[in-house]
């Protein structure tokens, strides 16, 4: 049982109030006055707080971390790089090339590349790139799909407050204040695994899209994931249309297969996103695709505009050629996935114990967890599950020692490291964990 006082924590927070936002520097790292986490440190697959609590750690900053914290093999060629070579310079090295043609040889989705600094700027970049070898505009985007925070893409289907009694759509709002209402007027929201609703779109707008932009496995939306079905509608109907497929691997990139999810499904994007798993929580990321396509980068004319002060740096570039090395030259994801599967196994041991009907869903890497008869097939079917009871379900586990997101549309991330996890213990604590849930509902 973790210490519900934490001084420390409570003192660091109050520090931080008066020094930015809600006391943190991210939105998402809010959470509340009494239960925002402070760390100390992090090592393998265990976090430990402020206030010398240890948990073992399936958040994984929302999935960067794929073969554990700290880990040597990263953070040597990191440290080489900044004694023997330096951090930045604003011209090239031959480390670019060594990194895109690392990613090449896993990725055949991949002619060529160009690098960013996180998510958010890879799609930034995709999407500008897509209008303009297309001389389009509007984006096909999915509902519970993230594609980072840009104010264009920051438009969600309200399902938290959609009632499916009453209302046949939730309604579409912005994450929040500041993102202007003109930034819809180009994007276009469909449904997953939706067939009819993308033939709808394509009758309506299809001169006008340059793209389809999907996470084929949604990374903020429990790993729910397209059909095989669906996605060689999506190929098909933008080959015939003169569209683009952008797929957003920024959560599945290098940690479902080498290859991504495109490896999972044999269909390939013209033009893929990636970061995460990139570069094992070094701030790395990077879009590309089809060598005609990227070539619209160009001083040309008409030609697209890229760059960034940060990009390709040394640090980012270093950490990215080491865990594509370790990830391409050994079997840390078939270790990955195995974990994950055991974990599943057990959580549905207890699950069943306390008859929860549950599904779990995406591959076991990072899976999600659904508390319902059917894996969901869309963001809408979520509003279906038992959420309510998976999130009690979370929030026991981290006041037990085992940190998570406390909503069940973040999956559980695996990495190398939680090879070392005790899965008997992690079974006692789920088990305690849902007793204590299920008390707490009667």
């Amino acid at each position: 049982m973790t210490n519900k006082q934490k001084p420390n924590s409570n003192a660091m927070f109050t520090r931080a109030v008066n020094n930015m936002p809600l006391g943190v520097a991210d939105s998402y790292r809010y959470w509340g006055e009494d239960n925002t986490v402070f760390l100390s440190s992090m090592k393998g697959c265990t976090i430990t707080d402020c206030d010398e609590q240890t948990f073992v750690d399936f958040r994984l900053a929302y999935g960067p971390i794929i073969l554990g914290y700290r880990d040597e093999r990263v953070d040597d060629e990191v440290i080489n790089a900044i004694t023997n070579v330096g951090t930045i310079s604003g011209f090239s090295t031959g480390l670019d090339s060594e990194v895109v043609e690392l990613i090449k040889s896993l990725c055949p989705n991949i002619d060529k590349m160009r690098f960013s600094n996180s998510g958010t700027e890879a799609v930034i970049g995709a999407v500008r790139t897509a209008r303009g070898f297309t001389k389009r505009n509007k984006i096909v985007v999915v509902e519970g799909g993230f594609h980072g925070l840009h104010d264009e893409v920051m438009w969600k289907s309200d399902v938290d407050n959609w009632d499916v009694t009453t209302e046949k759509s939730p309604a579409i709002i912005p994450f929040g204040g500041g993102i202007p209402q003109s930034t819809r007027e180009h994007q276009v929201s469909v449904p997953l695994n939706d067939f009819e609703a993308i033939d709808k779109v394509f009758a309506e707008y299809g001169d006008d899209i340059a793209a389809i932009l999907i996470e084929p496995i949604m990374g903020n939306c429990g790993s729910i994931a397209s059909t095989q079905a669906y996605m060689q509608k999506l190929r098909d109907v933008c080959d015939s249309n003169g569209s683009l497929l952008i797929m957003d691997e920024v959560k599945t990139g290098f940690r479902v297969a080498k290859g991504g999810v495109q490896e999972l499904y044999g269909i390939f994007a013209d033009l893929t996103t990636y970061a995460k798993a990139i570069g094992n929580g070094y701030p790395v990321a990077g879009f590309g695709g089809r060598a005609e396509v990227m070539d619209t980068i160009s001083f040309a004319k008409n030609g697209v505009t890229h760059g960034g002060t940060y990009t390709a740096n040394m640090v980012a570039l270093s950490a990215a050629k080491a865990t594509l090395t370790v990830l391409k030259e050994t079997d840390a994801l078939a270790t990955i996935a195995s974990v994950g599967k055991q974990i599943q196994a057990l959580l549905s041991r207890v699950f069943t114990k306390f008859g929860i009907e549950h599904c779990f869903a995406g591959p076991d890497a990072m899976f999600g967890v659904h508390f319902g008869s059917e894996v969901p097939q869309n963001y809408r079917d979520w509003k279906q599950t038992n959420s309510d009871l998976y999130t009690q379900f979370a929030l026991n586990l981290i006041n037990n020692g085992v940190m998570l997101e406390p909503d069940s549309r973040e999956p559980w991330f695996i990495c190398e490291a939680h090879q070392s996890v005790d899965l008997h213990w992690l079974e006692k604590i789920a088990e305690q964990s849902m007793a204590e849930a299920i008390n707490s509902a009667s």
